[in-house]
């Protein structure tokens, strides 16, 4: 059997087990709606909610949760491109050769002698080396699909250590005038420099001897699955907290104001009027509230962004007319929707407690920058950790809120 029959079989057993995964998935929907509509009978029939139901509807709320994982899991594996799909240049092959040949066995003349001839300032002794362009960019692909605040933020590339981007505050002075009539001098924009220091983030994926001399194991896509999983958990908990010391700076780890008194540099939220809780009555009020807190020309890019536990709360919301507000995704891969706009999973959102910031929602890509220095290095160690090889792999990212009218938050307190 060819290599393109064994290609095409093992994609159409990918796509069936999707199928039939994501079947899974809209059957316990369907169980979890008819448990919550359940319960909400019993609340409106003035009875305390049966502890069955209760027991049953959280079951059901959890198992809805791990269809979904292995949905996205799937789906994410099947999309996912080999690197040997990828076409590479008669210097990309050079490189990717060395680079194997160091993976391998240790040996660095060659990627020296590359690095000569690309005019390389070199490598500082602890640095190691660059990896293929190919192989930094099926990682960067990785870390888009695994990151969620990567997959909707906006991302920069650059080749120095900092980025510095002038942001206008407020635009220059505009009016109308006849046509002969004199044009009086505009008002200057107010303009702020926003800075974004990249940081220094690193795994270290160990080897076995055995790995490294089997020729059948493709190191490149070895190296690539070991660290996107690493890199996307630091990343991930990072823009959402990170408090910008040697690392990025989350967006919750801005100055928080009330949004009827937001100014430029913090981020506005909004309160729920219960601590650590929607309110009693009419609790999806407050995510309109939320919405509309966000000007008309962000929204339209605009998505929700919570953990898996504060999504399990707001599943049970209905609208006026019986419908659930919280939808399933229309298809293995995409994104669940609230009010039609969707939900980005993060588990590094708080859950909800006494003045919790556990919901975010605007356009992120407009209000979050993330910076990446070009370039992932790898240092081979063989003496370290015997008889295992570590491969200390680095890259340099930043990040923080660029526009702070573009994000804001749902607080869950009293004010």
């Amino acid at each position: 059997m060819s290599n393109l029959e064994n290609k095409a079989m093992h994609s159409e057993a990918a796509a069936m087990d999707v199928a039939q995964s994501f079947d899974e998935f809209m059957r316990a929907f369907e169980a979890f709606k008819e448990a919550n509509d359940e319960r909400l009978a019993q609340i409106e029939r003035r009875v305390s909610t049966d502890v069955v139901t209760e027991e049953k509807l959280a079951r059901i709320n959890a198992a809805l949760d791990e269809h979904k994982a292995i949905v996205d899991e799937l789906a994410l594996k099947a999309r996912r491109p080999h690197l040997g799909e990828r076409k590479t240049s008669g210097a990309g092959l050079q490189h990717k050769a060395a680079f194997e040949n160091y993976m391998r066995s240790g040996e660095t003349a060659n990627l020296r002698q590359l690095e000569v001839k690309a005019l390389s300032a070199g490598s500082p002794p602890d640095g190691g080396y660059l990896v293929p362009d190919e192989t930094e960019a099926a990682v960067m692909q990785s870390l888009k699909e695994v990151s969620p605040i990567r997959a909707i933020a906006g991302i920069r590339q650059v080749s120095t250590t900092t980025y510095k981007k002038p942001f206008s505050i407020s635009g220059p002075g505009t009016g109308w005038v006849g046509e002969t009539a004199a044009r009086p001098e505009t008002t200057s924009p107010t303009l702020a420099e926003l800075t974004f220091p990249t940081m220094e983030l690193y795994a270290m994926p160990a080897a076995t001897s055995t790995l490294l001399d089997d020729s059948a194991v493709n190191i490149d896509e070895w190296l690539a699955e070991e660290v996107r999983i690493a890199f996307a958990e630091q990343e991930g908990a990072a823009f959402v907290n990170g408090d910008g010391i040697n690392k990025p700076n989350g967006f919750l780890n801005y100055t928080k104001v009330a949004n009827a008194s937001w100014s430029w540099g913090n981020i506005g939220y909004v309160a729920t009027g219960a601590a650590g809780a929607f309110a009693a009555s009419n609790p999806s009020d407050t995510l309109i509230d939320l919405i509309y807190s966000v000007k008309a020309g962000y929204r339209a890019n605009a998505h929700f962004v919570m953990n898996r536990a504060t999504q399990a709360e707001i599943r049970k919301f209905k609208d006026v007319d019986g419908n659930y507000l919280w939808q399933p995704a229309h298809q293995p891969g995409a994104q669940p929707t609230l009010m039609n706009v969707p939900i980005v999973e993060a588990e590094d959102m708080p859950d909800i407690a006494a003045d919790s910031y556990s919901i975010a929602y605007g356009d992120f890509q407009r209000g979050y920058l993330i910076v990446d220095r070009l370039g992932i290095r790898i240092l081979r160690d063989p003496y370290s950790s015997k008889p295992y090889v570590l491969f200390y792999t680095t890259k340099r990212v930043g990040g923080g809120v660029q526009d702070f009218d573009a994000i804001k938050l749902l607080k869950f307190g009293v004010s």
